[in-house]
């Protein structure tokens, strides 16, 4: 049955073959209504979801020749620290973001299973009691035992069905099954996200240990540099500007020092948070000169349609948001609402379940809309509106996804190279040094040739640190931009994985 011709099998139903209505008339009311009932159930107005066509170019732009298929690998354990993998395995299984997507992607099933119950029978129960005196008649006193003040007693089960003819229930039922999905892929979102995190903060915090080192190092040659001309100067080997620019480059180091330890620091809080712990000490691996760089990911751009959770998620809101719209349409139709009740009323509570004090009823209701001014169709526009916007915002996710996987590898293509080139600038740095400090031993030159050398070697030590962290975390990024399998992988690791409802959880055929 199409999905946009409810009204069209709404009147198909009084054109019944004469046999089959004689056969009707021959049943009680009230299965006649449900028969009536049951032919025009399952018609749902409102466009089905179709995926948007998506003009996905044919490659990246900056893929590399090396890539490998290691999308759907847990890639981090490339890098070879096993306490790298030991603090994502912490961060999976103790993350409070985790466990907060966790809760909605519950919250939301618990709504789905809320609206989707409209489509069934509600059944309950009541019970009342009741004793009044009301005001007499004339005629109440040539009665005997005339009852006043009386009592009133009953019990009974209740039910009450509005049949979903115009399919807006569910409608409703398909977008909160599609905002069930959606949560699950935000919840694979933040997993996805938080490994990336916890990676990037650690290289970036190993990177930092590297600096700290240089530095250290370097403070320490320079405080040699320092007791040798105070020591020099004493003697009057050297003049006072020799100890003074001795003093500087010692300075200029220390004042480093406390800079670079504000953001261990920093990064080490930010790392212990990430992995569910108190902001602490993290414990170490290997440096950034022992850590092995992964393989960059293979893939194609329509992949990224399958494998990066955020565009799930975005295509899911989509679809709720499509569903949306067939609900809102269904209210310019009537409702049919089913009531009965069965049950025992009796003036006295003794006699509640006995005697005579059966009591039954049932009753159908049909409403619908005349005039509204706007009430409806106010709601239909919203609907579209929303679409509309969800559609813009799944393509804007698609255009963002193909520009954050490009941007991910040109970095990580040139912060090689110019890891290459800064690699090759400290080498020549340091021989210009060494040769600078021997002839400056020699007396061919003066110190401030030696200065001028270690004070452009110091900040190249420190980049050469930080730009190979960078790439690491280049190499982070790609597999963060790309998605891929290794999500479904990490999932399990994370031990309070929501089991998302299976399609059979969408709304079945009434009838």
């Amino acid at each position: 049955m199409a999905r946009e011709r409810g009204p069209q099998n709404a009147g198909a139903a009084g054109a019944l073959p004469q046999r089959f209505r004689h056969e009707a008339l021959k049943v009680r009311p009230s299965k006649l209504l449900a028969l009536i009932a049951s032919l025009l159930a399952g018609c749902t107005l409102g466009p089905d979801y179709k995926r948007p066509d998506i003009q996905a170019p044919a490659a990246f732009q900056y893929e590399t020749k090396d890539a490998a298929a290691t999308a759907d690998t847990l890639w981090w354990q490339q890098f070879q620290d096993p306490v790298l993998n030991q603090l994502i395995d912490e961060a999976l299984r103790h993350n409070t973001n985790i466990q907060i997507a966790a809760a909605n992607v519950e919250q939301a099933a618990a709504f789905l299973t809320q609206t989707r119950s409209q489509l069934f029978p509600q059944v309950g129960y009541g019970a009342g009691a009741q004793r009044e005196r009301a005001r007499e008649p004339a005629f109440a006193s040539l009665i005997p035992n005339y009852p006043n003040p009386s009592s009133a007693y009953q019990a009974a089960l209740q039910a009450s069905w509005e049949l979903d003819l115009w399919g807006r229930i569910r409608r409703q039922s398909e977008a909160a099954f599609a905002n069930v999905l959606a949560s699950d892929e935000a919840r694979r979102g933040v997993i996805l996200s938080l490994v990336a995190q916890v990676a990037g903060s650690y290289l970036q915090l190993r990177g930092l240990d590297a600096q700290l080192d240089v530095a250290n190092k370097t403070l320490g040659t320079y405080k040699e540099s320092v007791d040798l001309f105070t020591l020099q100067f004493q003697y009057g080997q050297v003049s006072q500007m020799n100890v003074a620019q001795a003093q500087s480059q010692y300075q200029t180091a220390a004042a480093q020092i406390p800079l670079i330890e504000s953001q261990i620091a920093q990064t080490q809080s930010s790392l212990a948070v990430l992995i569910g712990r108190d902001p602490g000490p993290i414990v170490r691996g290997k440096s950034v000169y022992e850590l092995q760089l992964p393989l960059v990911p293979a893939g194609v751009p329509s992949q990224l349609l399958e494998r990066r959770p955020d565009l799930l998620q975005a295509e899911q809101q989509l679809i709720a948001a499509n569903a949306q719209i067939g609900a809102a349409k269904a209210l310019y139709f009537p409702t049919l609402s089913l009531t009965g009740a069965y049950g025992n009323a009796s003036a006295e509570l003794s006699k509640l379940f006995s005697g005579q004090a059966k009591v039954w009823s049932y009753a159908g209701t049909l409403a619908g809309p005349i005039f509204t001014f706007g009430a409806v169709s106010g709601q239909v526009m919203q609907a579209e509106a929303a679409q509309n916007a969800a559609l813009l915002n799944y393509q804007l996710a698609i255009r963002n996804a193909f520009a954050d996987v490009d941007n991910a590898l040109i970095a990580n293509q040139k912060l090689q190279q110019q890891l290459d080139a800064q690699i090759k600038l400290v080498a020549a740095l340091q021989q210009y040094s060494d040769l600078a400090r021997l002839q400056y031993d020699g007396g061919y030159t003066s110190y401030s040739t030696v200065l001028q050398a270690e004070q452009a070697l110091f900040p190249a030590e420190l980049n050469l640190a930080s730009i190979r962290a960078q790439v690491f975390g280049s190499a982070v990024n790609i597999y963060k931009a790309m998605g891929g399998g290794w999500v479904a992988r990490a999932d399990p690791l994370t031990g309070s994985t929501p089991a998302p409802p299976p399609a059979s959880a969408l709304p079945p055929p009434l009838f």
